[in-house]
């Protein structure tokens, strides 16, 4: 009982410390004085009020460090405490200044004939009021709401409340627009997220013109994307069904011809940097134009898409570029420039392998893989010119292993061991090429890669493609792929695993001849 107690003890006593308790020995409640209410320098019992007034600075007391015998809990609820309040002063500020430039507060409007006749107040969810006194002749001409709550009882002083505002600010500052002249310059310089919320009040007081003026305004000044997808979803929930809103989201919305003709468009983007004369903004546009393809592919209700037949008839070209080349490289006489044939060796393996990588992405490289196991003429060609021009088109291969070793593409055990008689050979020849020449090859995922497609062929096919990376690494060392873990696990398959089995094999046999 005596260690369950010292054990509870240290616990309550870390617990403390971690601030999650108070230690009340070490606490104390210091008396705190009300805080006064003040009321706002304009306001008088005639004019017109803010019935929640500005709240007066924090003390020195409010804003000082929590005492240390305050847990974490009460830190955190104070803190949160003082957030309230600072985002509710900050409310009541923005609230008080739009009443003392509102045209409706100056005695000269309407050449100080015109009194306000309407006590129109403004209820916030959280209680907060605020009351103005307009003029209805404003209010019933501007709004289809306000003229409709006006029309009886004319010359007669009236009182509206409309309560359950989202946003008091913006339901004072739309009644304020109401009264000017020159919307468009008033909106001039706001944040997209505001005029919505104008849009949205003014849409609910019937306001037609500051309708078309915040309608304007969005569609005149630029978007950023988190912007873009607030203004579509306020338009869709609005149902505004005017010409207006369908001018606003013409920058997003897509013609059907646009949709249908997806693919045609998606073909002439491929092609262009297929053929690109500058590698570094073809290089640019890989990058760019791969990415928009995976954030696409991600997206469930994508219109815009890239079909299979297209990316095939882009690798047949490159195909057809890449037999050319390496048929000039076989055939070259000296007067032809040996660095701008690599160069263009290198460039059309490059745009293959940029195909191949958004065929994998979109699931669709399975058939790409026999094609490329059938290429025996390249293959052949490949082996003919020397490695510094054609160590780029083994990096298709390795692209592939990868693919297949990553679990990415799902190919018949067939289809693997076509592929890797037509080009292991040469992946192995080319391995040190590559692995100096470029950056963007990395060993240890081209070895694995290779190891795992190896490792889903079977047994015997294993074995003939151990044996002979064995004596090719023994003399190449690191210019050959190390896949000594792959040979691991052949060698326990064939070996261990089968002798094991053969052990179980007697075992049983031995039990089941027993005598009982």
């Amino acid at each position: 009982m005596a260690a369950e107690n010292a054990l509870k003890s240290k616990e309550v006593s870390a617990m403390i410390k971690q601030g999650f308790i108070s230690d009340q020995s070490l606490s104390f409640s210091p008396s705190r004085s009300n805080l006064s209410k003040l009321r706002s320098p304009n306001s008088s019992p005639t004019s017109k009020t803010l019935s929640s007034p500005p709240p007066p600075p924090f003390s020195a007391a409010q804003l000082t460090r929590p005492s240390q015998s305050q847990t974490l809990y009460e830190m955190m609820s104070d803190e949160h405490h003082r957030d309230s309040k600072l985002s509710d002063r900050s409310l009541h500020q923005k609230v008080h200044r739009l009443l003392e430039t509102a045209p409706f507060r100056n005695t000269n409007w309407g050449g100080g004939l015109v009194s306000g006749d309407v006590r129109l107040t403004v209820v916030a969810k959280d209680g907060f009021r605020v009351s103005m006194d307009v003029h209805k002749s404003v209010l019933a001409s501007k709004s289809r709401f306000f003229a409709e709550k006006l029309r009886k009882d004319r010359g007669v002083s009236h009182c509206v409340e409309i309560s359950d505002c989202d946003d008091v600010e913006v339901y004072v500052e739309s009644v304020v627009l109401m009264y000017c002249e020159d919307l468009k310059k008033r909106l001039m310089g706001e944040e997209v997220s505001r005029v919505l919320g104008l849009l949205k009040v003014s849409a609910a007081l019937m306001f037609d013109e500051g309708i078309a003026s915040c309608l304007e305004y969005l569609e005149a000044i630029p978007w950023s994307e988190e912007e873009e997808e607030k203004v579509k979803s306020q338009l869709s929930e609005l149902q505004l069904h005017d010409s207006a809103s369908d001018q606003v989201l013409l920058r997003v919305s897509s013609e059907p011809s646009t949709s249908a003709r997806a693919d045609e468009i998606l073909l002439r983007l491929l092609t262009g940097v297929l053929q690109a004369k500058d590698d570094r903004a073809g290089r640019e546009m890989k990058t760019l134009i791969s990415r928009l393809l995976r954030e696409d592919a991600a997206n469930v209700s994508n219109r815009l898409d890239v079909s299979k037949e297209t990316l095939y008839h882009l690798c047949h070209r490159c195909l057809s570029s890449l037999v050319l080349c390496l048929s000039e490289a076989t055939g070259m006489d000296e007067k032809r420039d040996r660095g701008l044939l690599m160069a263009e060796i290198a460039r059309e393996a490059d745009n293959m392998q940029w195909i191949v990588d958004i065929m994998v992405a979109k699931k669709m490289g399975e058939d790409f893989v026999k094609l490329w196991a059938d290429q025996k003429e390249l293959a052949v060609l490949h082996s003919k010119i020397p490695t510094m021009y054609r160590h780029e088109i083994s990096k298709i291969t390795a692209q592939l292993c990868i693919a297949i070793g990553t679990r990415h593409l799902l190919v018949p055990k067939d289809t693997k061991f076509s592929l890797l008689s037509t080009w292991l050979e040469a992946l192995y020849e080319d391995f040190g090429w590559m692995r100096r020449a470029s950056r963007s090859v990395d060993k240890k995922l081209v070895e694995e890669g290779l190891s795992q497609t190896i490792l889903t062929l079977p047994l015997h096919q294993q074995q003939a493609i151990m044996l002979n990376w064995f004596d090719r690494f023994l003399n190449k060392g690191d210019d050959c792929p190390n896949i000594q873990k792959a040979f691991e696990v052949w060698w326990r398959r064939a070996f261990v695993k089968h002798v094991a089995e053969q052990e179980n094999q007697r075992l049983q046999i031995t039990v089941c001849d027993y005598p009982s």
